[in-house]
């Protein structure tokens, strides 16, 4: 041993080392996981979180250890993924604004920098839970204040930290009863350990101290007992159903803009689900939290600014699936099943309520993956499943998912709106073939007419039509028709553009940031002018799109 000041370039080196050990073990990590949903792969997470901060650190030339620190920060902010990417992302958030503007770190500074992380990721935790990686994070970093005032030796200090966090560690188990359930330790904290023999190993050059987690995975962990620990908890349990990210550019020169205040953005957040972590700096703030109505997540952070990043699961649909809790007399298949992808609660609802088997989340701001699609079709446990999947943006990766289980099991029905689904579920006739079902809702959807209104996210001209930031824009079939300030407006011009004298039934479906006061009275303005034209008010409950609409 013998380190007693910390460069930049030993600094980066060190990272890369922990992001390295990281992506060869997250399977391990992955495989200590016993909670429901939804942050079921802890090492994935961390380890793209971390790999994230890792690669903002390889791009730039950086010779301070504060430069070093700044870009993995930044790097590690944006690429945060999961409750376990979040906190990883504070702990060295807290590290880095702990060394900003120095040059070199000795021990005592060292050691600061790590309890400086705690203290961030601990208050970007609504509610700590003793037995996490913020209890590894804590204690380590308390031996590591204690080493720095026996010793100037910075790979002494670092030494310390990492013992004493691999005894915290182990600890977990009796801190929380379901880990000692399932006779593991808690998967963050692990992943947090396997980071800091990365940089262990790189101060002392000693990569055989490093522990080879995969090759004993076997050993460790029992999918048996995976399974026991998911049915401590039944699918009704789950309170908040629905998994809600977002990252939120803040604009508050922007007209109408709030001012950003963190504590004020995460109280308020507080009152609309739990397991809630607020990231922030200056000029992003990121968003986990359980809730039950996303939409109105959605729509409190643009009050901040532009939405840069969204991402919602169905926590309830992902824990039928992980427990597979059927009921037994479901083990039979039916003979037809329908999946459809859809954004809200009303529109889920809709679906639902018209035949729909599984309703999967998603829409133009989060796409399922073929992954999420294959799942959804196994879940319908039928011969024979449609797949609705009402944008064009998700249809490659529906059909992919029918050429992984076969054209005689799926048929993709090419809805590329909310209105073509439902159009074309609606003509489904359980008496049916398979392939006279298919034609007959491929055909339904050439008899709808789909139009939707949204935000303008820059100027610009689209065949014709003028448009400004922020306006609202009325789009008719994919394309643009109507750019206006005013919401109410747009839509009455969208919808009077979509009307003529042979259409009979206009379906509204109203957004999560309108009211359904609202949508009557753009019902009664276009009823003034087609007095013959019935109008189907729905909540949609859809963010992004304060209006989707159809004409029959």
């Amino acid at each position: 041993m013998g380190m007693y000041q910390l460069n930049g370039e030993k600094l980066a080196a060190m990272i890369a080392a922990g992001a390295e050990n990281l992506a060869k073990n997250a399977d391990f990590v992955d495989s200590l996981n016993v909670f429901p949903v939804p942050d079921g792969d802890t090492g994935t997470n961390m380890n793209l979180s971390m790999t994230s901060g890792a690669q903002e650190v390889g791009r730039n030339s950086l010779t301070t250890v504060g430069t070093v620190g700044a870009s993995l920060a930044k790097g590690l902010l944006m690429g945060a993924r999961g409750n376990s990417g979040v906190i990883l992302s504070q702990l060295f958030r807290g590290f880095s604004k702990a060394i900003e503007g120095k040059t070199e770190l000795n021990t005592k500074e060292f050691a600061a920098a790590f309890t400086a992380g705690v203290e961030t990721a601990y208050k970007a935790v609504m509610k700590p839970v003793e037995g996490t990686i913020l209890t590894v994070a804590r204690e380590a970093a308390k031996a590591g204040a204690i080493a720095a005032n026996e010793s100037e030796d910075i790979e002494f200090v670092m030494q310390q930290i990492l013992e004493k966090g691999k005894i915290v560690l182990a600890k977990t188990q009796e801190m929380l009863p379901v880990l000692k359930e399932v006779g593991v330790v808690d998967s963050g904290g692990q992943g947090l350990i396997i980071i800091y023999e990365g940089f262990y190993a790189a101060l002392t050059g000693k990569e055989e101290g490093m522990t080879n987690y995969t090759a004993s995975m076997g050993e460790l962990i029992n999918a048996e007992h995976h399974r026991h620990v998911q049915d401590f908890m039944s699918t009704e349990d789950i309170i908040y159903g629905y998994c809600t990210e977002i990252m939120v550019q803040i604009d508050e020169n922007k007209t109408g803009q709030k001012k950003f205040n963190e504590e004020q953005f995460r109280d308020d957040l507080a009152e609309m689900g739990d397991s809630l972590l607020v990231v922030a700096d200056d000029e992003v703030a990121k968003v986990h939290v359980h809730t039950e109505y996303p939409g109105n997540v959605l729509n409190y952070g643009q009050q901040y600014g532009s939405l840069i990043k969204l991402k919602i699961e169905n926590m309830r649909e992902q824990h039928r699936e992980v427990v597979k809790d059927k009921p037994a007399e479901d083990s039979k298949k039916a003979p037809y099943g329908i999946v459809t992808v859809s954004v809200g609660d009303g529109i889920k609802r809709l679906f639902e309520s018209v035949g729909a088997t599984v309703v999967l989340s998603g829409g133009q701001t989060m796409n399922p993956s073929t992954e999420d699609i294959v799942k959804a079709i196994e879940s319908a446990n039928a011969e024979q499943v449609f797949v609705l999947p009402n944008n064009k943006n998700i249809q490659m990766a529906a059909d992919q998912a029918a050429l992984i289980l076969g054209d005689d099991k799926v048929k993709i029905i090419p809805t590329k709106t909310i209105p073509q689904g439902l159009a074309a579920l609606l003509v489904f006739q359980a008496e049916e073939s398979f392939e006279n079902n298919a034609n007959e809702m491929i055909a339904a959807i050439q008899d709808v007419s789909s139009g939707q209104v949204t935000t303008a996210v820059r100027d610009t001209t689209v065949e014709g039509v003028t448009i400004n930031k922020d306006d609202y824009i009325g789009i008719v079939e994919g394309d643009i028709k109507i750019s206006n300030p005013s919401l109410e407006a747009a839509t009455i011009a969208t919808l009077t553009k979509m009307v003529d004298d042979y259409s009979e039934i206009v379906t509204l479906l109203y957004g999560a940031d309108v009211t359904e006061a609202d949508a009557e009275k753009i019902a009664e303005e276009v009823s003034n002018q087609f007095p013959d034209i019935e109008f189907e008010i729905h909540s949609g409950g859809q963010p992004v799109y304060p209006y989707i609409f159809s004409v029959e």
